[in-house]
């Protein structure tokens, strides 16, 4: 398999998740991938704890601080290992006379979609610092142009209701379901 490098806003695209998001993790060190050239690059062990983390986030809600001790505890594993095991279970240290809390992460699974996702790398158009291509201001304005068509039947007040409504929804905090686990003795 080819050795793979990502800059942070490629990474962001594979993932499917704003490229802000991304930072935050690497700011808040759940995340630690090379830097070189004052630019971040993520290989495909990094991209797997990038979904890891995202897939932990999204579930539970965690705090930056569990998601960096969860991507820590993450093993060492070799691409042919990942499709191998389906769950990664974690454990936590056992509090004095109780049982350990345990997370499982279907790890198999984000392996594979990671894998799907690899191909919008290549279609991502990362673009250079400093100067941008030529022609880029009239593609800008076609574009503007378009999406003003699509929207020229909008009021002002359905557009400030679409996101007041998507605002809404992203706020809304994930359902946490707890389920006793079938313990043999």
């Amino acid at each position: 398999m080819e050795a793979l490098e990502l800059k942070l806003k490629q990474a962001s695209a594979v993932l499917g998740v704003p490229p802000k998001e991304l930072q935050n993790l690497v700011q808040f060190k759940v995340l630690r991938p090379t830097r070189r050239n004052s630019l971040y690059w993520f290989d495909r062990r990094l991209l797997l704890e990038a979904k890891v983390a995202l897939y932990l986030k999204e579930s539970l809600g965690s705090s930056t601080e569990v998601l960096a001790l969860f991507t820590r505890a993450l093993p060492d594993f070799r691409n042919e290992d990942v499709t191998k095991v389906r769950y990664l279970s974690l454990r936590s240290r056992p509090a004095k006379g109780r049982e350990p809390i345990e997370v499982r992460i279907p790890l198999r699974e984000l392996a594979n979609e990671l894998k799907e996702q690899l191909p919008a790398a290549a279609v991502y158009q990362d673009l250079p610092r400093g100067r941008k291509r030529p022609g880029w201001k009239r593609e800008f304005t076609r574009t503007l142009e378009a999406v003003a068509k699509d929207l020229s039947g909008v009021t002002e007040s359905q557009i400030a209701e679409a996101i007041r409504g998507f605002r809404a929804e992203k706020k809304k905090l994930p359902e946490i379901t707890v389920a006793p686990s079938k313990k043999t003795a």
